[in-house]
C-alpha cells in the first residue's frame, strides 16, 4: 500500500514524524508537507505565485505552500502513480465541531478524497503530554480497517485523539460533529512606531453534545471517529428555501 502523509503543522512538526514512522508498518510511506506551520489554511489552493519543493530526504518532501498544494504536488510530481491512501496529521489540536472549517488538516483529507483518494485526518487534542503514539497507532489501526473494508464513497474520517500516554485505543466512537461556542474577541496593540495591530482570537465557552459528538466523546476520554463529506448542502432546508418564491407568487 502507498499512503501519502500531509499535514498543516509543517514538515519538521513531531506529529507528522510519529504519523510517518507507524505507518511504515503497514505500507510504502511518502510525505509530501508545508516547509512551515499553515494552521488553519482550511481549503486554500496557491494560485499567484510558483509553488517550491524541496526533497529533504528519501520520500519526505518540502512545499512552500498549503496541503492542498502539497497534495496536488505529491499527486502530480513526486508519485509516479495515485497513492492508495491519504493520511492528514497528526495535528497539534483538536479539529472538533466547527474547527473543521477552519482545518488544513481535515480539508487535507477531503482534498484527498475529491481526487479519488481514500483519505483520514487525525488529531491530537493537545493537553500537556503531548503524547503522539497513541495517536500513530490508532492511525495504524484505521489504515488496516481502510484497506480491509475500504470507505463509503464520498466519506472521510476525522479522527480526534485524547491527549493521553496510557489512553487504550479500542476505546472509540463513531460520532457526529459538535457544536461550541468561542468568546470571540480581536485584541488591538500598537506597534513601536504607533502603527495599529490586531490577533484574531477566542477561547471555548460552551461545548455542547453528548457521547454521540465528536466533543463529547474526546471529552469523556474516547477517540472520536467522524464521517465527513464535503457536500455541505443543508438538504432540510431546500423545501423551506424554495417556498419562499413560491410564497411571493401567490
Amino acid at each position: 500500500m502507498l499512503i501519502l502523509v500531509t499535514n498543516d503543522d509543517g514538515v519538521n512538526a513531531p506529529g507528522i514524524k510519529a504519523l510517518s514512522e507507524a505507518l511504515k508498518e503497514v505500507g510504502d510511506v511518502v510525505v509530501a508537507a508545508p516547509d512551515r506551520e499553515r494552521s488553519a489554511a482550511s481549503h486554500s489552493l496557491t494560485l499567484h505565485h510558483p509553488l517550491r519543493m524541496e526533497k529533504i530526504e528519501e520520500d519526505r518532501y518540502a512545499v512552500d505552500g498549503t496541503p492542498t498544494d502539497c497534495i496536488h504536488l505529491a499527486v502530480h510530481v513526486i508519485l509516479d502513480r495515485k497513492p492508495d491512501l491519504l493520511v492528514s496529521g497528526i495535528n497539534k489540536g483538536g479539529n472538533l465541531g466547527g474547527d473543521i472549517t477552519y482545518s488544513g488538516t481535515v480539508w487535507a483529507a477531503l482534498e484527498g478524497n475529491l481526487m479519488g483518494i481514500p483519505s483520514f485526518a487525525i488529531s491530537l487534542v493537545e493537553e500537556h503530554h503531548l503524547d503522539y503514539g497513541p495517536a500513530a497507532r490508532f492511525a495504524v489501526t484505521v489504515c488496516s480497517w481502510i484497506d480491509k473494508y475500504g470507505l463509503p464513497e464520498d466519506t472521510i474520517l476525522n479522527i480526534n485523539v485524547p491527549d493521553d500516554p496510557d489512553l487504550d485505543i479500542d476505546r472509540y466512537c463513531i460520532t457526529h460533529q459538535g457544536h461550541k461556542r468561542f468568546s470571540e474577541t480581536v485584541v488591538e496593540k500598537e506597534d513601536p512606531r504607533q502603527r495599529k495591530y490586531f490577533w484574531i482570537g477566542g477561547t471555548p465557552i460552551s461545548p455542547e453534545g453528548g457521547m454521540e459528538t465528536d466533543i463529547g466523546a474526546v471529552a469523556d476520554g474516547s477517540i472520536s471517529v467522524t464521517p465527513l463529506h464535503a457536500d455541505m448542502t443543508n438538504y432540510k432546508a431546500m423545501k423551506e428555501i424554495q417556498s419562499w418564491n413560491r410564497g411571493q407568487n401567490r
